[in-house]
């Protein structure tokens, strides 16, 4: 995964969409702004690089994950008091009133379990034939619309509001890790399982491969070839 112009200009138009759902509390627009956003192949990344131990996927996964919320939550927060100073928004919004930022920026039990919800399914997906691209949207309901909305109510001074969708977003991005890391390790464990029954099967024997490995791991290919 690397940070590109064309991965963070789609965080922040993704980020300006779920801000605009947010201002007049429409949920189709903030699900339209999930659709945009590119945050699992980051996320993905991170997840892949740590059961694999690859800090360079984890390092270039992380820098595009952390560079295009920041980049998105500050462009957000600079066109929301655009749009106030141009009288295109009202000076005071009250965010309580609004059930959807109340969802977005107040964690509880539902959150996290969408969240680890998404993470597996995440996951599932890099190794079934289900789209990432729609996998994707699940994974940006749980960060997408959160970090919109530091921007906005930090536009508005709401710090408490603010506050709560910080935690929302950390808490909702940690449970993905969680649950995508668990579901990796355990697809590779069954994946090696699978692999040990198969190549010990009697078949094998019987057919002159070799038990235990696999054909081409049981050629050294160190050993130089006789001369003829």
């Amino acid at each position: 995964v690397e940070l590109s112009h064309s991965f963070l200009i789609f965080m922040v138009l993704a980020m300006l969409i779920a801000a605009v759902g947010i201002y007049f509390n429409q949920p189709i627009l903030v699900v339209g702004a999930m659709v945009v956003g590119p945050d699992f192949g980051p996320i993905a990344g991170i997840c892949v690089a740590l059961v694999n131990r690859n800090r360079d996927l984890a390092r270039r996964s992380g820098s595009a994950l952390l560079i295009g919320f920041a980049l998105g939550i500050v462009v957000t927060l600079v066109a929301t008091l655009l749009l106030r100073w141009a009288g295109e928004l009202p000076e005071s919004i009250d965010f309580d009133a609004h059930s959807l930022v109340r969802f977005i920026s107040n964690p509880d039990f539902f959150s996290v379990y969408v969240a680890l919800a998404a993470g597996v399914v995440g996951m599932l997906s890099l190794t079934t034939a289900k789209s990432s691209a729609l996998v994707g949207v699940l994974i940006s309901v749980a960060t997408i619309p959160a970090a919109a909305n530091i921007g906005v109510a930090a536009a508005y001074a709401d710090w408490e509001t603010t506050r709560g969708a910080a935690i929302q977003l950390g808490l909702n991005l940690t449970s993905i890790f969680a649950a995508g890391l668990i579901t990796l390790l355990i697809q590779r464990r069954l994946y090696v399982e699978r692999r040990r029954r198969h190549l010990n099967e009697d078949y094998r024997k019987q057919a002159g491969l070799p038990v235990g490995t696999s054909k081409r791991a049981a050629v050294d290919p160190r050993q130089e070839p006789e001369a003829s």
